[in-house]
């Protein structure tokens, strides 16, 4: 990966780090396809089992687009008359939402500090975020004239309903970290010299459960959320038979009867 994005992994956790600090970890074009291709590595590798999303330094989780960066490919896309900078988000954050929503493998976001525009709805589309006291959170889009992407028209109604999302859509503004925890944007909310450590247990956690498991909850909310409970019911039925399948699933029910902790190995 490029050194605008770092990625490792170590016992089934891939970490992927947004590395610009300097920048306070904006989104140039670069930054933008290395992100892209890490999560989609992550998502297709089988020996991940979780994947935690952070970024460098204290300030920033992620502000979005780099707009030093987009001002020039606006002006030269007039002199050229062409359109090619907003294909950003079919080529980039498209691809980087849906990896991180569809894999079927939990995702930590680890925010640091300021999430706006983009940066948001990177971590909206994490399963799990743990929020440094810190942090806060933007949605920027109409602050800049325009709408919404990577994700944050669907992700963040869902969150904290469809009134309180258009206040912070068309009225965009600091959400603190407190805020942020009230509203359900946040899943833990930790000191901000613990954020690295909390934000890599729960995901080391993760990276050790019940895979097949995992996967087959995070299916099941991304479906119900658009669905009949007929339809929703239908659909558990045909994941629980996935799940019951699994090894985990003999793993867990002779730990229970044995009363010993289950050790499962992710399939």
């Amino acid at each position: 990966m490029a050194d605008s994005v770092l990625y490792e992994v170590t016992d089934g956790l891939a970490t992927v780090t947004i590395n610009r600090p300097d920048a306070m970890n904006a989104m140039n074009t670069q930054a933008k396809a290395a992100l892209r291709d890490a999560v989609q590595e992550a998502a297709e590798d089988p020996a991940v089992r979780a994947v935690l999303l952070t970024a460098a330094g204290d300030r920033a989780f992620c502000v979005g687009q780099d707009l030093k960066e987009h001002v020039e490919n606006l002006t030269a896309d007039r002199e050229r008359g062409s359109a090619l900078t907003m294909a950003t988000v079919a080529e980039h954050y498209n691809p980087i939402v849906r990896a991180l929503t569809q894999m079927p493998k939990p995702v930590v976001a680890g925010v640091n500090g300021v999430a706006a525009g983009a940066g948001f709805g990177f971590a909206l589309a994490a399963d799990f975020r743990v929020v440094s006291e810190n942090a806060s959170f933007n949605t920027s889009f109409a602050g800049v004239a325009l709408t919404a992407d990577s994700g944050v028209s669907w992700t963040l109604p869902r969150l904290i309903g469809a009134s309180r999302a258009a206040d912070l859509l068309f009225f965009p503004r600091a959400v603190r970290a407190q805020e942020a925890f009230d509203l359900g944007i946040a899943n833990r909310l930790v000191p901000s010299e613990s954020l690295r450590a909390e934000a890599e247990a729960v995901a080391r956690a993760l990276a050790a459960g019940p895979t097949v498991a995992y996967a087959a909850l995070k299916e099941s909310l991304a479906y119900g959320a658009s669905r009949t409970l007929a339809e929703a019911l239908d659909h558990e039925e045909a994941l629980q038979t996935r799940a019951g399948a699994s090894e985990d699933h003999a793993i867990a029910v002779r730990a229970f009867l044995a009363k010993q902790p289950p050790r499962y190995l992710g399939r």
